[in-house]
Order: structure tokens, then C-alpha cells, then sequence
């Protein structure tokens, strides 16, 4: 139990930290909120990707009618979820004349305190409070919700910055076109490099020696394995979590196959295939990788087939050869098609093609992703994004490379050449 003067004393300091301590807030893109605020509105996604700075911009958009509580402070060692009552009342008692108006509620790590979802649900049916909340485990993926939050939460996944988010801390100007097509695509180009390598944790982003940057994803990366994965799901087989990750991090941009790493590994140590195959789903469900489906109307070929395997941030790749650049590129891609939505797949069939992107209006787009073209792999990349738009029965397809910029015509297929960084803008 938390009592009401420390309560108190956490809400004022807060106000104060973000008000005069935080000065610099990019901010994000694709967050959609819906007409009416009467859900409980959830960040969810891995960490250090930026969650609790969506919360700040909101307090201080909102700062006279809006608090905000850490639930990883220590001073709130000993809430539980009849403290929320508590802390509604602390608010209250601070600001009496916002107890007939709109206020609302923001919750940092909400997950760490069991029963949350009840009072955030009573708070905004029931009363005149708009809650925002943030969450770093699964526990707030929406699959994952309890059943009284199911049907009544929007949720919203916050990923690491996007290559236009990270334009923003390098201060360019977006709706200057000379930034694309003039003196200054040069220096874009750089920038472009440089995501390209370290990734969009903001703190990486502002960091400015290699030495700070290695060091703050070296971190994350510790904090996350042992965080969202060995405590969170109380893993006991340890060689078989490191073996894994060390396969799923240097697998970036590949198909992977269970059954192949079990074949590989299976005398080297003492492990099952239901343990396999539950570790790995405790991965995807750490938020730190994701897997792309062969694109089929059956469900059974889909996963009957190996996915390939995306990292959610560049960063933490694991490079394993000097030829890793288009793989680094095609998760940049992988990356951006999941922040704009829609329903991501894979082609494969007598070749393969990169990219088949469900939007929410179930049209299909087919994309390759190359570093550059050249003799050796134009003709493969080309004929895979052919058979796929016409297996598909699209008319045009994309190729994303590095730098590279044109059109070709394939047996009636239109293909557009465009650099990634290029597309990244649109």
C-alpha cells in the first residue's frame, strides 16, 4: 500500500521533471487516436523505444489537467491496484478544481502492477478520465490482455525511431524538397548510412561517439534478454535460450527453421522440441524479433513453410559477413511496412520475391529489396517480382535498392527502381 503524501510526492516531482527537465520531444508518427477517447489508449512495444517520451508529449500538451506515474519508481515499491483509488484522490486533492472536468491519466509500465486493467477501464466508462498507458512486456500485447480490457483498449505499437523521426533529431527540414533532390541529398545520404548501422533507439540516435552507441545497445540488449525473456517467462534451459538468440540475431532478413536448429543442435545439449519451440515463442513475444509468413491462402502452407526472420531494430543485428548490408536494408524495409500496416508476407515459389504487403483495403503491392543491381543478381531479382505480380495479377512492382533509381518493363509488369532512404520519405 502507498500512501496518499507519497503519492502526492511522486505526482509533483513528475510534473516538475517533465515540465523543466525535458526539453526535446520528437514527435511520432503513425499514432492514431480514435475520434472518441472512450478506450483505454496502450503503448506497447520493446524498450527503450521511446514509449515514455509519447507520455511526456502528452503531459505536456496537457499539463493542467494531466498526471503522470512511473510504475517502475521505487517509491511505488508497495503499490497495488487498490492504491489506484488512492492516487486518483491524491491527484484530486492537489488540483480540486479539476474534479469536474477532463483529466487524464498517464501510466508508465502499467504491467508491473497486477489488476490494472480493471481501474482503467471503470476510469474511462464510468467517469469523465482519458488513460494512456505504456508497457514494455507482453503482458500489453493485445493478445495478451486481460479479458476485462478486451473489446474496450486501442492499442498502438511504438517501434524505435523511423528514418523520418531520426531526420527530425538531425534538425531537416521534411517539407524542404531540396532536402531529396538538391544540395543537401548528400549529406541525407550519410545520415541514411548511419541508421542504416546503429538503428532508431532514440538514446543511440542522440548518442554521439560509436563507443556510447555500442555501449547503450550492448545494454538494452542485456536488459531486454534478462527482463522480457529469462525472468519474465522463468526460463530454466539457458543453452538453449542463448543458442537461440544467437541463431534469431545472426538470422536477420533469413528464413528460419525450427526444425533445422533442432536437427543442428539437438546433440549438444539436452533440449525438446516443445521446449524449442516455446522458447522461440517467447521471443516473438518479447518484442525483440518478428516473423514473416510465406504468402498463401492456406493457413496450413503458411506454416508449414519456415518465416523469415526481422529484428525490430537494425542496432541489434548480429553482422555475420561484409555482405550483410542488404539484409540490414531489407529489415529497414520490414520495419517501415510494419509501421504503416497492413499484413506483411513473403513470395516463393519457382523464385522468390522479398516483399508482398496486404494493405487494410486488401490490395497487394509486391517489393524487392536489393542492395544494388548488377549482372550477377538483376536478372534473379528481377524474374522473382515478376512471377510474383503476375502470380498475384499486379500490374506494377518496386525494387528498393541503396541508391539506385529508374524503371524497367517485364512482360507487361511496370517495376520501379527507388532508393530505400527515397521511399523512406514518401
Amino acid at each position: 500500500m502507498s500512501g496518499k503524501e507519497t503519492l502526492k510526492e511522486v505526482i509533483v516531482s513528475n510534473e516538475n521533471f517533465i515540465t523543466k527537465d525535458i526539453e526535446t520531444i520528437v514527435e511520432r508518427e503513425n499514432i492514431f487516436l480514435p475520434a472518441k477517447l472512450n478506450k483505454v489508449i496502450v503503448f506497447y512495444g520493446v524498450r527503450r523505444s521511446g514509449k515514455s517520451y509519447v507520455l511526456f508529449d502528452f503531459f505536456k500538451k496537457h499539463k493542467d489537467s494531466a498526471v503522470y506515474v512511473d510504475f517502475e519508481d521505487e517509491r511505488l515499491v508497495d503499490f497495488g491496484v487498490n492504491d489506484f483509488q488512492r492516487l486518483k484522490e491524491a491527484f484530486f486533492e492537489l488540483k480540486p478544481h479539476l474534479l469536474e472536468k477532463e483529466v487524464f491519466l498517464l501510466f508508465d509500465e502499467a504491467q508491473n502492477i497486477k489488476g490494472w486493467e480493471s481501474f482503467c477501464r471503470r476510469a474511462v466508462e464510468r467517469e469523465n478520465i482519458k488513460v494512456f498507458v505504456t508497457g514494455s512486456s507482453s503482458k500489453v500485447m493485445p493478445e495478451e490482455f486481460h479479458t476485462s480490457l478486451r473489446g474496450r483498449s486501442w492499442s498502438i505499437e511504438l517501434l524505435p525511431f523511423s528514418f523520418r523521426e531520426y531526420l527530425r533529431i538531425k534538425d531537416i527540414d521534411l517539407k524542404d524538397r531540396s532536402v531529396i533532390y538538391g544540395r543537401k541529398k548528400p549529406l541525407l545520404k550519410k545520415y541514411f548510412s548511419e541508421y542504416l548501422k546503429w538503428g532508431g533507439f532514440p538514446e543511440v540516435v542522440l548518442s554521439v561517439s560509436e563507443f556510447e552507441k555500442r555501449k547503450l545497445i550492448k545494454e538494452y540488449l542485456e536488459a531486454m534478454f534478462f527482463k522480457d525473456l529469462v525472468e519474465r517467462f522463468d526460463i530454466s534451459n539457458m543453452h538453449l535460450l542463448d543458442s537461440l538468440r544467437e541463431k534469431i540475431f545472426s538470422s536477420f532478413s533469413l528464413k528460419f527453421s525450427l526444425t533445422a536448429f533442432y536437427k543442428q543442435y539437438k546433440d549438444k545439449f539436452p533440449f525438446s522440441k516443445d521446449s524449442l519451440f516455446l522458447y522461440y515463442k517467447h521471443f516473438l513475444s518479447s518484442m525483440l524479433a518478428f516473423e514473416v509468413r510465406k504468402f498463401s491462402e492456406s493457413s496450413y502452407k503458411r506454416l508449414r513453410n519456415p518465416a523469415k526472420i526481422y529484428l525490430v531494430d537494425t542496432g541489434i543485428a548480429k553482422r555475420v559477413t561484409s555482405a550483410d548490408s542488404g539484409r540490414l536494408l531489407e529489415n529497414i524495409v520490414f520495419l517501415e511496412f510494419r509501421r504503416r500496416g497492413g499484413e506483411i508476407f513473403y513470395f516463393e515459389e519457382k523464385r522468390e520475391c522479398d516483399f508482398i504487403v496486404k494493405d487494410t483495403g486488401g490490395s497487394l503491392s509486391a517489393y524487392q529489396v536489393v542492395w544494388e543491381l548488377n549482372e550477377e543478381n538483376e536478372l534473379r531479382e528481377i524474374e522473382g517480382l515478376r512471377e510474383a505480380c503476375q502470380s498475384l495479377g499486379i500490374k506494377k512492382g518496386t525494387i528498393l535498392s541503396f541508391d539506385e533509381e529508374g524503371e524497367r518493363e517485364k512482360e507487361n509488369i511496370s517495376i520501379e527502381i527507388i532508393p530505400v532512404w527515397k521511399w523512406l520519405l514518401e
